[in-house]
């Protein structure tokens, strides 16, 4: 929208004809009229003549201007040079919050993929102890590993014979092996001892897997969401910017 437009717009809107703003503005009609049909260009003075007549400040009447109309035919009134400083101005600042804004997102997006892949907050491994049976007062808590090489050194010692041996070990592993195992999310060394009812029981390490945990797939989830948010708050900024310069 040029100049023209705008004013007779405006005048319209407020219910005035020609010779009314002509009168409250302090103008002849007959340069009014030029005004409005573009064949003249309103000095500073007139310009704030013709605001006061139509009871607008600068800004609502610049607002919808085409921005050829104010880098060109107004840019001589000083009212119109502030005005698009100012709108260089708050358009620089808010293009700085929308790419703040983007790289905060690709940051954070970022670091909650990296945490969720090397399983910063929750593991993503699952390390497995293995019990075989209850230890009872008065044992060793290796006595599922110690038991033949004892019963040997008494078979050596002639204490037991084979035949009693070889029962004593039977009964024991029928009696005495039950085996447990346990999967842990985090790492508890290689064995630990957890009190159970009628004694104890020694875990000792088997293995560690990789087991990437469900919270960590959420996270990862969210990260990249994030991270995509800030591409797409990019491309909004630079709509939004074209749109700016092609509207009045």
């Amino acid at each position: 929208m040029n100049f023209g437009e705008r004013l007779k717009q405006l005048r319209t809107d407020k219910g005035l004809t020609q010779p009314q703003l002509a009168q409250l503005a302090g103008i002849e009609q007959s340069y009014l009229s030029k005004l409005e049909n573009d064949k003249s260009v309103p000095s500073a003075e007139m310009f704030t003549s013709i605001l006061a007549g139509l009871g607008v400040d600068e800004t609502t009447f610049l607002a919808s201007l085409d921005r050829e109309a104010l880098h060109t035919t107004l840019r001589h009134i000083p009212s119109v040079a502030r005005y698009t400083t100012q709108a260089v101005i708050v358009q620089e600042s808010q293009t700085k919050r929308w790419l703040f804004g983007a790289a905060l997102a690709w940051i954070l997006g970022f670091a909650m993929m990296l945490a969720a892949n090397e399983g910063i907050f929750v593991s993503n491994r699952t390390y497995t102890y293995r019990s075989p049976g209850v230890v009872l007062a008065g044992e060793a808590d290796n006595v599922f590993d110690t038991k033949r090489e004892i019963l040997e050194h008494k078979l050596v010692a002639s204490m037991l014979t084979i035949q009693e041996m070889s029962k004593e070990l039977a009964t024991f592993k029928s009696d005495r092996l039950r085996p447990e195992t346990r999967d842990w999310p985090a790492s508890r060394g290689t064995a630990y001892i957890e009190e159970v009812d009628g004694g104890r029981r020694r875990f000792d390490f088997v293995r560690s897997d990789y087991a990437k945990s469900q919270a960590n797939n959420i996270l990862q989830y969210l990260g990249a969401i994030v991270l995509v948010c800030g591409f797409v708050g990019l491309f909004i900024e630079w709509q939004l910017r074209r749109m700016k310069s092609r509207r009045p």
